[in-house]
Parts: C-alpha cells; structure tokens; sequence
C-alpha cells in the first residue's frame, strides 16, 4: 500500500506538474518517511509541502489509488528499482523536475584552489564582454566559466574540471609510479629535484610530432630530458620538454616551436604583434639583442622584437633609482648614453628603459635591468608608485618639541631613545664621543641626550624609518639593537641598522653606500654588480655575495672597504692616520703588529712620521661597537648576560686563558660576578 500510494503520487505529479514533497499513507508512511521528507524540504521544496496537510496528503493518495489506470504497473516497476536503492532515491525529492531546473541555472562548486567562496558558473557571456583572465591557465577568460562573485577569481570550466592527480606521463616515466600533481603554481621543495613541471594545456594538446619551418628535412618528435637542452632558436638552455631531430641534433624549445600567431596586451603595447618567421637572425627592436628565426612585427609602429619582448612592461620601479622607469623603442633629444647598471653604451634607436624626469637622464639596457626579479616591480601607473613610495616613507622623529628661527628641530622625541634630544653644534669638553646611530666620530651638528650620554648625528636623526633601499627592490625597516653581525661588511656592529626582507641586516656604513659611487682609491666609476666573484682589491678578500666594480678595468671592492672610515686615531701616532691606497715600496711592514704587509692593499698611514699599519690593525677587531653594549649571542659559555669594553680597568685575568685582559673584553653585567674574557677567546 505504501509503495503503491508513492508511485500513484509521483506519476500524479509528473502528470499535473505539481511537487509533492510528502507522501505518507495510512499505515505508518508518515513515521518511515520523515527523514525523507526533511531533506526534500532542504532541497527547496519546502514551500509545497507547507501548503498541503496530511489530511489533504492523504485525501490525494486514496483518490489517486482508485484512479491509478495505465501508469500503475509502470509506477510498481519504479518503486521495486526504488526499494532496491533506498538509500539513493530517499535523497531524491518529488519536486525533481523543478530542482533540476534551479541547478541548472546557479550551478556552484567548491574549488580546492579557491576554498574561501564557492564558484558561480557563468554559461553566457554578457554584452560587456569577461575582461579578465582565467586564473588557471592565465588566458583571457570566455563562456562556460565559473567565478567568485566575492573576489576576482575566475576559471574556465575546462580548467575548473582538471583532475588533481595523474598516476603516470610518458614525459616524465623517472617518476612514473609517484605521478603528476595539479599546483597552482611550482613548490619550492617538490618530490622530484628536477622540478618538472608541465602546464596542463601542454599535457592535452602537444603533438608527438611536428614538421617545422626551420628545420624542413627532417619532422622533429616531442621529448623531455632530465637535463638542460640548447634551444636553437631563441639561444638560451631549457630543461621542459622539446621538440628535436636526433639525427641532426637539432631542438628547439615548446614556445618557440609552436608561437601565438597573434600577441595583443594593451597594457604592454597599444598594438597587436604578429608572428613572423624568419629564416635568418634579426635584431630585437625592443631590448637591441639578436634573435632567430621566430619574431613578431608590429605594423603600426614598423618594429621587430623577439617573442619574450611582445610583453614588456611598460613601467617598472627599479630598486637603484628614485624614480619610475618606462620602456621606450627609442630616445630623441639624447646625447651618447651609458647604461647606469653594466656601463656600455646603450643605442638611442633601440629599446632601453629611462627616467623621464627632468634633468634625470637615467638610462639602463633592457636586459641589464629586468635580470633579477628582486629588484623591480612592474607598475601599471607612474601615480600608483608615488602614492606607494609617500605612504612607505615615515621619519624617525617621534615627535618636533622645539624650533629655532630657521624652522630647525631643536628638541625632539626620537624612537631609539626614551629621552628627549637637543641639537648642539660643538662639544662642551674636548672629549671623544661616537655617534651611536653610525658608531663614528661625533662632528658638528648633532643631538644629544641631557640625561645620559647619549649623542647621533643630525643626519642619522633625519634617516627615514622606513626606505627603499636600492639592494632588494623592497621596504627596510630602521632599527635600533644592542649588537648585530652586518650581512654586508660582516662586521659587529651597535647602532641603527636597516632590515631588508627580514633576514638581511645591513649597518648604517653600508647603508649610507649607494650602488654607484665614486672613490678616491679609484679614478673611474664603481657599480655594483651582483653576480661579481672576484678578490677585493682593498682587502683582497673574495667577494662571494656581488661587489662594486669598474666598467673600464679591473678593479673590485667590497662592502667592508667601501665602508672603512677615512681617518682614524692610535696611539702608535700622535697624528690623525689616514686611509691609503698605494704604496710603492716593494716591501712593507706594519707598525703596529710588525707583520708583512701587502703593498698594493689599503692601510693606514701618517706622511708626516712615516707610520703605517693594517687597517684592522688601527680599528681593532670590534672598531664598530659601543662600550657597555650588551653581546646578544647565545653561544658564550656564561649564564649572565656580558657586556663589550674596550679595555678592562685594572688588567683582571681571563677565565678561559688565564692571560692579563689588555684590549676588547667581555665583562658579565652582574654586579656580584666577576666573569672576564677576552673577545677573542669566546671564539667569535
């Protein structure tokens, strides 16, 4: 009775269009279909069953049961497959047609790559037309697609529908039985450590074999190899898979075998480039490099470029100048122009990237300026750079107390000291003082604590909190510690430093160094070149990480010697000692130490009594730091905490040597502890 009074009910619904989410009977079908007619309820088809009631319900299965004609035994077939799949079909509301329907219209999907929002399908393109791109597949985004209407995230359905995992690839059968992984984009520490990696659409629609214009004798096959190939269009190593003739030797890389015919982006060039093959080498428009075989032409404005170079940015902010930087195919109203990264002439009738603020003529190579991705960004509008870099600058005053006459600080709130400074011209006392911003001699002009001693330079007062430093293309963030190891000059030092990245601590000496600079040990121009591994002619040091380098010869210097200070006194002599940087004798002895030394390195020296010493020799192991500073390590042996002094009163012994302490010591900074060593002996 019950079956037959669910079946009459669903063949009354079809036949009259009606949603009858409940179909209880006499005998019990209201108790056993409860749960049943709760998730048709959730299923939106609620409305109905609120209108009918169980007498009305029940008025409708008895008069249904009289009248069931030809459809009954077409309905008890139904209901005996039902029962069967009980637990399939009590999920299935009466209302299907109308669910369906709604289903249709807003389909939703979760997306593991977009957890935050479900997915809307969109089926139509409106007359406004999709301006955006697929953020699967990086196209321009068409019908079907899905989209969160909460942020702009979009896929194309077929992206959208990608399966997550495929068990093996014949490009890849090193690793056949681990398979291939869907990713956003590659993983740092992958499974496999030739990081393959295949776009999905290379994965579907790469053929095996190919006959190509610049290679007409023989039909290339489609290969992938372990290590890097040669492409011999584009001139550059690739390690994806390739198309290539074993016979002749002969590969070429995916994108230069199979190029768009067509390249449009406004927003890098205002015309379409078109895909032209050549059979010889050309000359790229856009970055005055060679190119072979595949270019691309723009009509319009009657230029060539390679096919990287159809996508250029058009501005960019490049971490060693002040200023936006925008691409132009040529310069007018210049004169010879060196390129302000590698020092060569950069052509005024090819592409190159300039300054176009007045008097400003900064011009740097294509190549040159976007080779590291750490140090530009690409801007879509000038306006947008300088709204970034106003709001990014913040001073480290805290707060202008008093002003003189020429609207000067006088008294200010600093954020590296808790009290209140005062700007002075000259000492009072004829004493030696540090900055304890820059940890140098204190000069003219400068503030000072009333309260305790205290004292920084009016320019390293007025140094911004936070700044573009032309190393990382990046904020740092001005800071003040105790004691800190510099990642450039790799010296101890106190005072302010500046934080790049978070992991890369630079001390104010090298901060105040600019990329280009010039040096009186020097006649020509230094850069910095950060792919430099060579001796360090102040130091002869290898230089590991980039150094400074002239364009027109030989010559290198690092961080540390670029930072040396000028000057320095030692008690080997009652005169200022300067900073030199040749000595002509054949052989030479420093004073202080009665070493050999280098002639063609720096030293120190005073002309008027003839002293010399090794710079290292006059500043001492630690010229950088401040007495009193507290030694932020965790490695010393001591449980207290330990103090820096240049010298210790009294010449104590020292606990790990036993020797007289004469020169830098560690002291605990526990009153009632008498722990000594000699800087040295911690084995720094």
């Amino acid at each position: 009775s019950e079956s037959e009074n669910e079946s009459v009910s669903e063949n009354k619904n079809e036949s009259e269009n009606k949603t009858v989410n409940k179909s209880e009977s006499e005998n019990e079908s209201v108790s056993e279909n409860k749960n049943e007619s709760e998730s048709e309820n959730e299923s939106g088809n609620k409305n109905v069953s609120e209108k009918k009631s169980e007498s009305e319900s029940e008025n409708e299965n008895k008069s249904a049961s009289e009248n069931k004609g030809e459809n009954e035994s077409a309905s008890e077939s139904e209901n005996e497959s039902m029962s069967e799949n009980k637990g399939e079909n009590e999920s299935v509301g009466v209302g299907e047609n109308e669910n369906e329907r709604h289903n249709k219209s807003v389909q939703k999907i979760t997306h593991p790559f977009h957890e935050e929002h479900p997915l809307v399908l969109v089926a139509e393109q409106s007359n406004e037309g999709l301006k955006a791109y697929c953020d699967g597949c990086r196209e321009l985004l068409s019908t079907p697609c899905f989209t969160c209407i909460h942020c702009n995230y979009h896929l194309h359905k077929q992206c959208a529908e990608v399966p997550l995992y495929l068990p093996n690839h014949p490009f890849h059968p090193q690793h056949s039985h681990l398979g291939l992984f869907l990713r956003q984009r590659p993983y740092p520490n992958d499974q496999c450590p030739i990081l393959f990696i295949l776009h999905k659409k290379c994965l579907d629609e790469l053929p095996t074999e190919i006959n190509h214009p610049s290679h007409h004798i023989h039909p290339l096959f489609l290969y992938h190899r372990v290590r890097d190939l040669f492409c011999n269009l584009c001139q550059k190593q690739h390690s994806r898979p390739f198309y290539g003739c074993s016979l002749c030797h002969f590969n070429i890389n995916i994108g230069c075998a199979l190029p768009m015919s067509i390249v449009e982006d406004k927003s890098r060039h205002q015309h379409p480039f078109t895909l032209l093959r050549r059979r010889g080498s050309f000359i790229c428009d856009a970055c005055d490099t060679e190119g072979n075989f595949v270019s691309y032409i723009c009509s319009t404005c009657n230029i060539m470029v390679h096919k990287k170079c159809t996508s250029l940015p058009r501005i960019i902010k490049f971490s060693r100048h002040d200023h936006c930087i925008f691409h132009k195919y040529f310069l007018k109203d210049l004169t010879r122009q060196v390129c302000k990264i590698c020092f060569k002439e950069v052509k005024l009738d090819r592409g190159s990237y300039s300054c176009r603020k007045p008097g400003c003529n900064y011009v740097v190579h294509v190549n040159c300026v976007l080779e590291d991705d750490d140090l530009y960004k690409v801007i879509e509008e000038e306006k947008q750079w300088e709204e970034l870099y106003e709001k990014s600058m913040q001073s480290s005053i805290i707060h202008v107390i008093e002003v003189n006459e020429a609207r000067e600080a006088t008294k200010i709130e600093h954020f590296s000291h808790q009290h209140c400074l005062v700007l002075a011209n000259k000492m009072e006392r004829e004493i030696e003082r540090k900055c304890d911003g820059c940890m140098l001699s204190i000069s003219p002009l400068f503030y000072y604590c009333s309260e305790c001693p205290f004292f920084l330079h009016k320019t390293c007062v007025e140094l911004p909190r936070i700044k573009q430093h032309w190393f990382r293309q990046s904020n740092a963030t001005l800071n003040f510690k105790g004691f800190l190891k510099c990642s450039f000059c790799c010296r101890p030092c106190s005072g302010f430093f500046y934080t790049i990245r978070r992991y890369l601590q630079m001390c104010l000496m090298c901060a105040k160094v600019v990329d280009i600079i010039e040096c009186e040990g020097h006649q020509h121009f230094l850069f910095f070149d950060f792919k430099c591994k060579e001796n360090c002619n102040g130091c002869g040091i290898r230089c590991w990480h980039g150094a400074f380098k002239c364009g027109k010869c030989k010559f290198v210097l690092d961080f540390a010697c670029l930072a040396l200070p000028h000057s320095s006194f030692h008690k080997i002599d009652e005169h200022m000692l300067k900073l030199t940087y040749h000595d002509d004798k054949e052989k030479s002895y420093c004073d202080i130490c009665e070493q050999e030394r280098d002639p063609s390195l720096w030293y120190y020296s005073c002309s008027n009594c003839d002293t010399s010493a090794h710079p290292k020799c006059i500043l001492g192991q630690f010229p950088f730091l401040n007495d009193g500073i507290t030694w932020d390590d965790v490695d010393h042996p001591h449980t207290h905490d330990l103090n820096f002094f240049r010298k210790a009163e009294g010449y104590p012994e020292c606990f790990r040597c036993g020797k007289l302490c004469q020169e830098e010591i560690l002291k605990c900074g526990e009153s009632t502890c008498n722990y000594i060593i000699h800087c040295k002996c911690r084995d720094y």
